[in-house]
């Protein structure tokens, strides 16, 4: 079946603005998720290609080329701006784009839940920088962080040992304080429990009752062979610690890759231009040019022409969706000589003098086309 256009999945024209963007996915994302819609099959599939369709328009690189190439943008089979390693999963979209994993609290049923039981920790997002060839060859890296993590005395608990846990006598258990002001009534976090609902007749020491201590810690992190800059990996768990026992959030690394001094990519395929002689072009060649598994050689017909390209097939990058290789294209770049010799300028005018102007023939269309111009 046909994707439908992303702007109409969304429900936004195609000049809205990020934040449009942003609050159509926020609104249709809650309404399509598959927690709120357990067993229907049409809300997941429909929460797919909102979380498909709001990761190519909130990201400017995406969005640009989806306004020029439509869905073939993003088709990693024949597009070199399918970049990235394709879509991610919706679900860290959503969790990305809303926070944690208790927004349900909010959304569904319109009431909050029990701000006793255990909460989801916060998603952590790095940025990582990675060498052309790392992203390339894929490699181990380790990521240094300091974040919330479960107190291990209290074990996340908040409390110390064998001490009594009871409701919040200023809220009651609820975790909000409500106040009036004539005819309006307001609710706000207890500041007597931080919203908790609930106090400790002796908090943990360790952590000051809130379960949670900063800690640095090391984590190391696969990167695949074929990733490129705005690549986005998970590493589930390792964000922050969730809070009363609750799970921790994911660690999300967005990587940034350094440009190369030779190869330009383009999706999974190179560019490299290589510098050739002005007589090995003339005359033709077989020339050695880099790759990515060493040297590899291409010939060059005689009489090859500046900016002619060579594409040798597979010689490309890894596609880190599985998907073969890219190609590489190589641009020939003829190099005139400088500081020529007295000798060296004597046998070039000898050689200018036995020309008819027949070698030259792309130089005979042009002036033949500006004679007019001349006249």
């Amino acid at each position: 079946m046909a994707k439908r256009d992303y702007y109409e999945v969304l429900g936004v024209d195609r000049q809205a603005e990020p934040d449009a963007i942003k609050k159509a996915y926020r609104k249709l994302a809650a309404t399509h998720h598959p927690d709120k819609n357990p067993g229907d099959k049409t809300a997941e599939e429909k929460f797919k290609e909102l979380g498909e369709a709001y990761e190519a328009l909130s990201d400017p690189q995406k969005r640009a080329a989806y306004d020029q190439y439509g869905h073939a943008a993003f088709d990693r089979r024949s597009s070199p701006f399918a970049r990235g390693g394709g879509f991610h999963d919706p679900m860290d979209i959503f969790r990305e784009v809303f926070g944690g994993g208790s927004i349900f609290d909010d959304f569904f049923n319109g009431v909050r839940s029990d701000p006793t039981r255990p909460q989801r920790g916060d998603d952590l997002r790095y940025d990582m920088e990675i060498t052309f060839e790392e992203a390339v060859h894929g490699c181990e890296k380790e990521v240094s962080l300091t974040r919330p993590d479960r107190c291990e005395p209290c074990r996340g608990s908040g409390a110390e040992v064998g001490s009594r846990v009871s409701n919040c006598p200023a809220c009651g258990g609820r975790g909000q304080v409500v106040s009036s002001r004539g005819f309006i009534s307001f609710a706000q976090t207890c500041p007597h429990c931080q919203g908790a609902g609930r106090v400790v007749d002796k908090p943990c020491a360790a952590c000051g009752g809130s379960g949670r201590q900063e800690r640095s810690s090391k984590i190391k992190l696969r990167i695949p062979a074929g990733v490129d800059t705005g690549s986005r990996l998970r590493s589930s768990g390792n964000g922050e610690a969730g809070f009363r026992g609750g799970p921790a959030g994911d660690l999300y690394v967005v990587l940034h890759v350094k440009p190369h001094a030779i190869f330009q990519r383009e999706g999974d395929d190179l560019l490299c231009e290589v510098p050739v002689s002005f007589v090995d072009a003339a005359l033709g060649a077989d020339i050695e040019v880099p790759a990515l598994d060493g040297q590899t050689s291409i010939k060059l017909p005689a009489g090859t022409q500046p900016g002619t390209m060579f594409r040798l097939k597979g010689k490309g990058i890894k596609n880190v969706q599985g998907y073969g290789h890219g190609d590489l294209h190589v641009r020939i770049n003829v190099e005139v000589p400088t500081h020529l010799s007295s000798v060296q300028k004597a046998k070039l005018q000898e050689f200018a003098a036995l020309c008819s102007g027949t070698e030259n023939p792309m130089s005979q269309t042009f002036f033949e086309k500006a004679k007019s111009l001349f006249q």
